[in-house]
Parts: structure tokens; sequence; C-alpha cells
């Protein structure tokens, strides 16, 4: 997400090298830790958001999964009651409960992996923020010696050499993410013999179901 690109250039970000870029290095300091101090408290307020979002995700698979189970035991009333057809219906009910439950355990796992990074991402800023502010002062009296030293090419430090790497790994995603998204909207206009067979084997997987709903009861 772009919040996080933004977090990991100021991670990225040298306070030697922006002091030796910049025309007045107190107020570029100052600048730096001012917009760290901004994307900190919109890091927290994203993983605040996220971890209301994983809570959610996580009671919706919960509340699936409950309907799931009191469909099945209406099915089972309605066998014992003898009315095939009313239980059919909550069986396919409760076979759709637990799809919805099947589809948020995914989303569940996505969504604690953001919450994870963004929570690195809040201490990566936190640790950087908190060296820069007592740095800041350090830094900037070395930076005036060493120009007066004629030394100030000792205060660059090389790019980091993984960020041209991340940043194909990245596009490559997009990439791979592009294609899949076109196979699958080319396979939803193809032809609906896949979709003709899903519901002959949700047709049998009901009956199954019942029979086997009958013979317990049996």
């Amino acid at each position: 997400m772009a919040l996080l690109e933004r977090v990991g250039t100021l991670l990225r970000a040298n306070l030697n090298d922006v002091i030796d870029r910049a025309e007045d290095p107190e107020k570029m300091v100052k600048q730096v830790i001012l917009d760290m101090e901004n994307q900190l408290m919109q890091v927290k307020t994203q993983v605040a958001i996220s971890i209301a979002d994983l809570h959610l995700l996580e009671r919706r698979s919960t509340e699936n999964t409950q309907r799931q189970a009191e469909w099945m035991r209406k099915a089972e009333l309605a066998v014992a009651r003898q009315q095939d057809d009313l239980a059919r219906i909550a069986i396919e009910r409760s076979m759709e409960s637990k799809k919805l439950a099947d589809s948020f355990i995914d989303q569940i796992a996505d969504q604690r992996v953001q919450v994870d990074n963004l929570k690195t991402a809040l201490r990566s800023l936190d640790g950087k923020l908190a060296e820069a502010r007592g740095k800041s002062d350090l830094l900037l009296a070395k930076h005036r010696r060493a120009r007066t030293a004629g030394s100030a090419a000792e205060a660059h430090l090389n790019l980091n050499a993984g960020s041209a790497s991340s940043a194909w790994d990245r596009l490559g995603q997009k990439v791979n993410r592009a294609e899949a998204i076109s196979q699958a909207r080319t396979e939803l206009l193809g032809d609906n013999v896949e979709d003709r067979f899903a519901e002959l084997e949700k047709h049998d997987e009901v009956e199954r179901l019942l029979a086997d709903i009958k013979a317990k009861k049996g």
C-alpha cells in the first residue's frame, strides 16, 4: 500500500545524506522528523483499522460456522418430521454457510499478514523516529565540522542495494495478479458447462447428506 511505501522511504532515509543535500540542514532535519511523526500517526491509525477489520472477519466467519450448524439441525428436524423437501432446503443453506465460512478463513489469513506488516512498519518507524530525535543535534554538529574540514563526503551512505530488486519484485507481483484476473475473466465468459456440472455435483451432495441424516435417524 502507498502508506507503507512512504514509510519505507522514510526508514531508508539517512539524516547524514539529508543534511548534505539541504541548503538549510537544520530546517531539513526538522522537516524529516515532522514527516516521520505524521507517518507514525497514520500507521497507528491503519494498524487500529486493520485489527478492527480482522476482528470483524473473524466474527463473520464464526457466525457462518454457527449458521451452518443451525441449518443442519433444522435439516435433521425436517427429516424427523418426514419433510424431505424442507430438509433439502436446509442442507443447501448449510452448504452455503460453510462455503462462506471457508472464504472468510482465507481473508482472515491475508488480513493477519497485513496487520503484522503494519505493526512491523510501526515499530521500525517508531525506532527510526526516536533515533532521529536523539541524534539530530549531534548529526548537525558533525555536519558543520565536516563541511568546515572539507570532509562532507564522509557523511554519505550507500543507497539500499535491495530497493531496486524489491521494486522489480512488486512489479512482477502486479503483472502476475493482472494475468490471473484476466484469466479469471476469460473463464467467466466461457460457456456454462462447468456451472451445470457444479449444479449436478451440488444436487448429489445434498442427496448424500439427506441420506446420511436419514440413516442416522433410522
